[in-house]
């Protein structure tokens, strides 16, 4: 079998690969942003029971997506492929997102709110199926230490468009055509844009190189005793999977700041634009800076962004609207390196594993990755909807309740301090370690 290339994987396969942002950008951006007010304000169901539903989907898959880890890995060593998993698996997110705002009218609260949790838990787990293989191609697509960071750049730059067009996009459509009307052509559109973004990612990486086919691992005691001993990795996840709860908490609460702190639904649009557009200008900086200082100083340096900016968000009812623009910028450019470093040091940790075991072990790892991934974001909205819950949100069926000062409060505290010390909290982990493979 051909061997991993040392250098550069030519831009057809970059590019190619990068269209795989599409659907995972659109898919955790839009139920982030959307689910949770869907369901407390068109649906009427109470805020703590909304974040539950959010929820639990997503805890099904830090189970599952180990287990499609290495269904996909067993299908490399017998196929050579993971596109089988990419194909199908985009295919079925597709369809089932626009199930999820579809909207049957049971004319009942409690079987509506079991529909959209039965589509979501179905989504999810085809999600996994897509996402699984998709995070541990680039461990395969070259054995180049800075390829492998300028290859996640590019996927992290298609990702920066798809939540600048998903986060923004979405909701235009919803608000603009309102109510249970506006969410069913918001699911449709996103759904196309995930079928498009599958598609032109599996043909794109078609002819891209394999790495070797090793023997996938025999069992699970096999790999509950590779994560025991693989410390880096496990610091590496826990680290970005409590980042990712604080960016899940983040994006929830978007819609609800754009109406009560900032007074105007339309604004949430904006705020997206203030967020993604920083970030996606200066996604090409963080791979030098990580060429110049190092993936970990970069990834570090990306938090300490990203936090100070959510800690100035805290007085976002007192400041001037451009001040709290400004720091919204600012948090998405600390967002970019987030989301760039620790993918691109995942594929150096997986290498030095699998020539460790001589075993394959990129898609369980990335199974595990996708799980704790998936978890924290989930984990986001239903963690905001306890703040709600806790400062005494009203729920209703048009967006336009009047709201308590304290839960307004819980909104701001929730859209700003919450998320910036979630992400600060991973610094502790971020040791010198985790760039060693051990």
């Amino acid at each position: 079998m051909p061997l991993p290339v040392e250098v550069g994987i030519g831009a057809r396969a970059r590019i190619g690969y990068s269209f795989g942002s599409l659907v995972t950008g659109s898919f955790s951006t839009v139920p982030g942003v959307l689910l949770l007010p869907y369901l407390t304000d068109t649906l009427a169901v109470p805020s703590a029971i909304a974040g539950a539903i959010v929820l639990l989907p997503k805890v099904w898959d830090v189970v599952f997506n180990p287990v499609a880890g290495r269904l996909s890995d067993a299908s490399l060593v017998r196929h050579g492929s993971r596109r089988p998993f990419l194909l199908f698996g985009g295919l079925a997110v597709a369809v089932l997102f626009a199930g999820i705002f579809a909207h049957p009218g049971f004319g009942d609260t409690a079987l509506d709110a079991g529909y959209v949790m039965v589509l979501y838990l179905l989504c999810a787990t085809a999600f996994g199926l897509f996402q699984v293989p998709f995070n541990a191609l680039p461990a395969e697509l070259t054995d180049s230490y800075g390829e492998r960071t300028r290859l996640t750049s590019w996927r992290m730059g298609f990702l920066a468009v798809a939540v600048l067009l998903a986060g923004g996009g979405a909701p235009g459509i919803a608000n603009g055509i309102g109510g249970v009307a506006g969410h069913r052509v918001m699911g449709v559109v996103i759904g196309l844009v995930i079928l498009l973004g599958a598609v032109l990612m599996v043909l794109g990486v078609r002819d891209a190189p394999v790495g070797r086919r090793r023997p996938a691992a025999q069992g699970w005691r096999d790999l509950v005793s590779t994560m025991r001993r693989w410390r880096s990795f496990r610091r590496l996840v826990l680290a970005y999977s409590v980042q990712a709860l604080g960016l899940g908490t983040l994006l929830a609460g978007v819609s609800y700041a754009s109406r009560y702190v900032f007074g105007d639904p339309a604004v949430q649009t904006w705020l997206f634009v203030g967020f993604v557009l920083p970030a996606l200008v200066t996604m090409p900086l963080w791979p030098r800076i990580g060429e110049r200082q190092g993936k970990l100083w970069g990834f570090r340096a990306a938090c300490i962004t990203f936090g100070a900016a959510c800690a100035g968000l805290c007085a976002a009812l007192v400041l001037p609207v451009g001040v709290s623009f400004v720091l919204v910028a600012l948090a998405g450019i600390g967002y970019a390196g987030i989301q760039v470093f620790p993918l691109a040091i995942m594929p150096d940790l997986i290498t030095a594993e699998e020539e460790r075991t001589g075993e394959t072990r990129a898609g369980v790892a990335a199974g595990v990755w996708t799980g704790a991934e998936t978890l924290g974001m989930a984990l986001g909205p239903g963690l905001f909807g306890l703040v709600l819950g806790i400062g005494g949100y009203v729920s209703g069926v048009d967006g336009s309740v009047p709201q308590p000062d304290s839960a307004v409060t819980a909104i701001v505290l929730g859209f700003s301090l919450l998320p910036g010390a979630l992400v600060l909290l991973g610094l502790p982990l971020l040791r010198r370690d985790v760039l060693e493979g051990r």
